[in-house]
């Protein structure tokens, strides 16, 4: 299968007024399409970072980031935004929704910044969210919902403009163990059918271990967990 996320020598330097901090030193990862790899590491190891660095939200201080192919450290920051609007969905362990909006609103607001039409934008809110067993919720402001439920709109929206790769930031790190294993259900189950290539950072070791592979971050490099 081809390479959706390639990240090559990564490194990431944090500047301290005790000087450096390096955080990661030569991380390298190649994620296909369809394949869902578990990043399971301590707090402090750099699983946030590297998800900023190929989510496009940093620029890192060596190394690349190809996304389908394309070196992203070319490209200008509207460049890195088109790429980080429409090819990759982001999941946060807090779910991020703007709570003025509607469930199908907060879905609907990143297919119309991409130039969806508003109808067109509904239509695919309407069916996300019924994919998630929402369809009688959506017009409820995310403070009506239950934390379960606000994750799994936040997991709808990350899927609304059909992106390639699914990053994941302990998406289930804020919801009780049986409505986290539910939810991480669905994000596995929502993955695999829209053919996604998914980093997914999570301290569960039997959460990564429903995954494809299971990775740590070890010095600042990833390693292989067996």
């Amino acid at each position: 299968m081809a390479e959706v996320l390639v990240l090559r020598r990564l490194e990431r330097i944090y500047r301290t007024g005790a000087g450096g901090l390096p955080v990661l030193r030569g991380a390298d990862l190649a994620l296909a399409a369809g394949e869902i790899v578990g990043l399971v590491a301590p707090s402090g190891a750099g699983k946030s970072t590297l998800l900023h660095l190929a989510g496009l939200l940093e620029r890192p201080d060596g190394g690349t980031v190809l996304i389908e192919g394309k070196d992203t450290g070319r490209l200008a920051d509207v460049g890195r935004t088109e790429i980080r609007l429409r090819r990759i969905g982001f999941v946060y362990q807090m779910h991020h929704l703007l709570r003025e909006f509607s469930a199908a609103e907060n879905v609907m607001l990143p297919q119309l910044i991409a130039g969806v039409t508003r109808r067109m934008a509904e239509e695919r809110a309407m069916a996300l969210l019924t994919s998630f067993g929402l369809a009688g919720r959506a017009r409820h402001l995310p403070g009506a919902l239950s934390g379960g439920e606000q994750q799994r709109v936040a997991i709808a929206r990350a899927l609304a403009n059909g992106p390639a790769v699914l990053l994941a930031d302990e998406p289930t790190g804020n919801l009780d163990v049986a409505t986290a294993g539910v939810v991480f259900e669905e994000l596995l189950a929502a993955a695999r059918t829209h053919g996604l290539a998914a980093l997914i950072a999570t301290h569960n070791p039997e959460l990564a271990g429903r995954m494809d592979r299971r990775l740590t971050l070890r010095e600042g490099r990833i390693e292989v967990l067996h």
